[in-house]
């Protein structure tokens, strides 16, 4: 009887991936270890990264492993990964912002074993005679060279993105499709640079919605020698690059400005700077045409 449970049980679990895939063309299958420890989590970890009829998850609450299977036409295991993690349940591949983590039950908030743990700045010395001493000199200067180290991390992860898309920004302004691409193949660089477990936790949570839109629009423009292109791929660029500077800061202000005749008359908008209109979509043509909408600090 045991022997006929089992093989039943293995039936059940083969009918259920093969309706699974049935529902969903192009499948494709993956499996992620997903932490958490109770059966609420495994019914938000189903229902968040599941995507009508694109992208079903199986979440084993004993193993964490979570069994994707979704249509690669039209999205990945990293973006069911990223919804997951947004409701505050870390993979192998993404961790969740720790606000997202706060917010979940007492009893759903698991052990985050992958999450780096930051070293006590207030640790004390222990003498050989065992007597513990403050040593106020060397850990004072310890602890600023700690906090400086933290803030140049920070600031470098995001900085170099920003700097990059300014640069790539000035290439448009002179209308110089090749040094465009160059500067469009370092931002790619510098986007697949950032460690975002050492982002802040509204900057973690905006990068996992930005970062593939980046990447896309930064590839699109590096391999393009079209300016027209590459302006169109800027300015989609520039829509989710703003959504990550509000929630960031880079120690001087930055000009969000607008140009009211790009696209057809839609309009398009644009990161910069400096507070003078150098218009990226037109260059010399309309250098002035646009205006300052917002100063982000």
């Amino acid at each position: 009887m045991k022997t006929i449970s089992i093989i039943g049980l293995v039936t059940l679990v083969l009918l259920t991936n093969n309706t699974i895939q049935a529902q969903i063309k192009n499948a494709k299958t993956a499996t992620v270890k997903v932490f958490g420890n109770t059966s609420a989590a495994k019914t938000v970890i189903e229902q968040e990264g599941k995507a009508g009829k694109t992208a079903q998850v199986d979440w084993n609450q004993e193993t964490k492993i979570a069994t994707i299977t979704y249509d690669a036409s039209k999205t990945n295991e990293d973006e069911v990964l990223k919804r997951i993690a947004l409701a505050g349940f870390d993979s192998e591949k993404f961790l969740a912002p720790d606000d997202a983590y706060a917010k979940l039950p007492k009893a759903d908030q698991y052990t985050r074993t992958l999450k780096p743990v930051s070293k006590s700045q207030t640790a004390t010395t222990t003498e050989p005679s065992g007597q513990h001493q403050s040593g106020q000199t060397d850990h004072s200067a310890h602890q600023n060279a700690t906090a400086a180290a933290a803030v140049t991390g920070k600031v470098t992860q995001l900085t170099n993105v920003v700097d990059q898309y300014f640069a790539l920004k000035d290439a448009l302004v002179k209308t110089d499709a090749q040094t465009a691409a160059t500067k469009a193949a370092a931002l790619q660089e510098a986007i697949k640079a950032v460690d975002m477990n050492k982002l802040a936790s509204a900057e973690h949570t905006v990068w996992m919605k930005v970062m593939n839109n980046l990447t896309t629009d930064a590839t699109t423009i590096a391999k393009s020698k079209d300016v027209t292109k590459q302006r169109v791929a800027f300015a989609s660029l520039s829509t989710k690059l703003y959504e990550l500077a509000k929630v960031s800061s880079f120690g001087s202000p930055i000009y969000y400005q607008h140009c009211p005749m790009f696209n057809e008359g839609k309009g398009a908008n644009w990161l910069s700077k400096e507070k003078a209109v150098k218009n990226p979509f037109y260059g010399s043509q309309m250098i002035t045409c646009g205006s300052t909408v917002e100063t982000l600090n």
